[in-house]
């Protein structure tokens, strides 16, 4: 290497670093000076961090007020030798480099960021030619943790993914005033309507509605209750755990001398925190739901085994035997598997011993889990977002929560061709049965408490009317469908009384006879089937919109004592401002 080439280098290293050490930033319109005696530097005020988009609009400012890339003004200098040259412009880069903002590296996510929640997925019911497919089977359905979920969410102003919302627990979480069988030997009543659809007035709706016998607390049979308390780290915020503890304490009010409770908790490992204790001892039962406290990882089986092993020592023959399972997340240690945890619930519910599960909270809410746990066990799948809720669910509808007076009902409905062009089944996806399964007495289905009523919608398109979805074979037969001329369907019901294996049946047929002017229960169940299939996507709507929804759903309120369906009104109007925000940020995104 040239000697002299080196040298240059190295000079031109050494006064750089000089530079960038010892010399301020010149104003450029003056000389620089040189400083004859140190003095104590003046403090440097370190920059504030700001965030990407923030740095991003400061540069746009900048950029178009001049603040950026315009040099101050500076006399002509004289041209300098090579090496100044060279001096002054590494010592300017030094310079300039030294005031620029160091690069923000890209934000990661914080382990509470992440949102782990689980739903199945579940195509919505498809249209069916009543030509083709007559019939419909499916098990009924009182769950209603799809609801209070999807208010949970929308209250915290995030629409929900649409696996979380499932039609069938949004209409059943309402009463529709359905009149009660008039004495208990048949355990509940059956109640059908036909009406126009709100969202297209060429079609209809058809309403079938059960009504389960009430029964008075006071009368509800001995109960043998564990409670089964996920009490994991997750469960340590204030919607979780606290918020479970509360919701126990306004039952712990409920309960009498007769009653049994015991109290299991699970994290890491299996315990029991209360051995079965007569109900009438408040204190007691409080005394071990203050101390529960949330730590450790989430031992979701072995709880499970120590719950229905407590179920079965305290077991009242004739009387109410549940294990209400509360938790918000995984089975992340031990039996994890789905068909493991089947396998053993459905081992245990032969024994008497039903399975309810309780969720709290959000961000790793196993949603998917706690509904197969809750059907596999013979018992309902609960969401508690509020205390309020958690009484509703736990004292307020505590018959219909823990009294079975029917299982495994079975609707089954066949239409009739004559009048029917197109029917689908709103919600029920994950109660949906084989033809051959409605007399199959070995099919478990769905089960109904006390006092609870269930409603199941199908939407019609008649025979011959212009909004029919499927366009006719080219090659079908010509032929016209034959049936009964003034029946639309005729309807089955299959139930089992509690401790007896054989089905009981029930069939009548529905006249095709349409209201004129549909009645406010089932202008408010059109509604609220309506804001289920919105959130999902609207795909059967027609374009029925929210603010349309939310119109029905208001001139149907009737009477709201609780507030609960002037509470949908209100949801209905949240999503579509959540609706309309993400649709615009999309339309934006779209235009940059």
């Amino acid at each position: 290497m040239n000697v002299k080439v080196l040298l240059r280098s190295l000079l031109l290293a050494l006064l750089a670093i000089g530079a960038g050490c010892s010399v301020s930033r010149p104003d450029a319109d003056r000389p620089v000076r040189r400083i004859e005696r140190a003095s104590a530097a003046p403090p440097v005020e370190q920059p504030i961090a700001k965030s990407a988009p923030a740095m991003a609009r400061n540069l746009h400012r900048d950029k178009a007020d001049g603040r950026i890339d315009r040099q101050p003004a500076t006399r002509p200098a004289p041209p300098a030798p090579p090496v100044a040259a060279e001096i002054a412009a590494t010592s300017h880069s030094a310079q300039r480099m030294a005031y620029m903002p160091a690069p923000l590296l890209p934000m990661q996510p914080m382990p509470g960021d992440i949102n782990r929640e689980n739903y199945s997925h579940r195509d919505s019911n498809p249209v069916q030619l009543a030509s083709e497919q007559p019939v419909s089977t499916f098990g009924i359905d009182v769950d209603t943790g799809a609801y209070t979920n999807v208010r949970r969410m929308l209250n915290a102003g995030w629409l929900p993914p649409a696996d979380a919302v499932r039609a069938e627990e949004f209409i059943n979480y309402f009463d529709y005033g359905y009149t009660p069988p008039a004495d208990r030997e048949q355990p509940f009543s059956v109640t059908t309507e036909l009406g126009p659809a709100p969202w297209n007035a060429q079609r209809q709706l058809l309403l079938i509605g059960i009504q389960g016998y009430r029964v008075p607390k006071a009368q509800i049979p001995a109960s043998n209750l564990v409670f089964l308390i996920d009490t994991s780290g997750s469960m340590n915020e204030p919607d979780k755990l606290p918020l479970l503890k509360a919701s126990l304490k306004q039952l712990v009010r409920e309960l009498r001398k007769q009653d049994r409770v015991a109290i299991v908790t699970y994290a890491g490992s299996a315990g029991v925190a209360l051995p079965s204790t007569a109900g009438d001892r408040h204190a007691t039962i409080n005394a071990a739901i203050d101390s529960l406290g949330a730590g450790g990882s989430t031992n979701g089986g072995a709880g499970i085994e120590l719950a229905y092993a407590q179920a079965e020592q305290g077991f009242i023959k004739g009387g109410v035997n549940r294990v209400m399972l509360a938790t918000d997340g995984d089975f992340n240690v031990g039996t994890v598997s789905e068909e493991a945890l089947k396998t053993m619930i459905e081992d245990h519910r032969k024994s008497g011993v039903a399975l309810t599960t309780l969720g709290f909270g959000e961000g790793n809410y196993n949603d998917a889990m706690a509904v197969m746990l809750a059907d596999v066990g013979n018992g309902s799948h609960h969401y508690i977002d509020s205390l309020q809720e958690g009484r509703r669910v736990l004292v307020d509808e505590m018959s219909a929560t823990l009294l079975t007076i029917a299982k495994d009902v079975k609707i089954q409905l066949e239409f009739n061709p004559a009048q029917v062009q197109e029917y689908r089944l709103i919600g029920y996806e994950k109660r949906l049965l084989k033809r051959e399964d409605f007399n199959n007495d070995q099919v478990d289905a769905g089960e109904i408490g006390a006092g609870a009523n269930v409603t199941a919608i199908y939407e019609i398109t008649p025979k011959g009317s212009a909004a029919a979805r499927i366009d006719p074979l080219r090659y079908g037969n010509p032929s016209a469908p034959t049936g009964s001329g003034n029946e639309l369907a005729f309807l089955r019901l299959r139930y089992k009384l509690p401790g007896q294996s054989d089905s009981q049946l029930i069939e009548r047929p529905i006249a095709a006879q349409t209201e004129a002017q549909a009645s406010e229960r089932l202008r408010f169940a059109a509604a609220v089937a309506a804001f289920a299939d919105a959130l999902r996507g609207g795909k059967y709507l027609d374009g029925y919109g929210y603010a349309q929804i939310a119109q029905l759903a208001h001139g149907a309120r009737g009477s709201d004592a609780d507030g609960y369906r002037a509470g949908l009104v209100q949801l209905v109007k949240l999503a579509g401002g959540l609706a309309a925000h993400g649709h615009d940020d999309a339309s934006d995104t779209a235009a940059r």
